[in-house]
């Protein structure tokens, strides 16, 4: 069984995964740890963002690895945990370009295919491109403004920046960011983080542990 959970910057994607998981009693699979972690040893190696020989020599050469868990996913390299600094503002405004990058991708999605099922996976294009086979997918969206507001809370940045930042990141993941055509759209701006898991568990009846 595989659920994926796709949808815009900020929605809520990871809090939900994280939620849906653990009442389904499965691990969770956060895809844009992988690019967040490609990004920060980027921008550690002095590394341009859009170099993709470059960006794939670091994630290919030092062993990085995805720790897939219900309670949070964690990041490696070697024997470092990254975890704790890929959510830093330089790595989400560099995030995007390597996102872009198609050998990247390839290798985020390779890295992915090999866990075993069943889990809930959570990222960009997993409904549409790395897990079409899913049986059930869902995509959350909302407002740039409402997004701003839930990313505020978080990190010491005033709302319109933070609006004005997400904005700029849906244009440049618009590639990304459609739907798959069987994925139910949620959109979480009315509904709080247990609302969002309720709504996503209402249709997976059979998949409760």
């Amino acid at each position: 069984m595989i659920v994926t959970i796709d949808g815009v910057a900020a929605s809520g994607k990871s809090s939900v995964s994280g939620g849906v998981a653990r009442a389904l009693g499965v691990p969770y699979v956060s895809s844009g740890l992988l690019y967040r972690a490609a990004a920060l040893l980027a921008l550690e190696a002095g590394v341009d963002l859009r170099d993709a020989p470059a960006v794939l020599g670091l994630l290919e050469g030092r062993g990085v690895r995805l720790e897939p868990l219900a309670e949070g996913n964690r990041v490696w390299l070697g024997q470092r945990e990254l975890t704790a600094d890929l959510h830093s503002t330089r790595v989400d405004k560099g995030v995007s370009a390597v996102a872009a990058l198609p050998d990247v991708r390839a290798w985020v999605d390779a890295q992915l295919r090999l866990l075993p099922e069943p889990f809930v996976a959570e990222g960009r294009d997993m409904g549409t491109n790395v897990f079409p086979q899913a049986q059930a997918k869902f995509y959350l969206t909302a407002s740039p403004r409402v997004r701003a507001e839930r990313r505020a809370k978080e990190r010491p940045e005033d709302i319109p920046a933070i609006e004005a930042a997400l904005t700029r990141r849906d244009e440049a993941d618009r590639r990304q960011i459609t739907p798959a055509a069987d994925a139910l759209v949620i959109d979480t701006g009315p509904l709080d983080l247990q609302g969002v898991i309720d709504v996503i568990l209402s249709t997976l009846p059979d998949c409760r542990s």
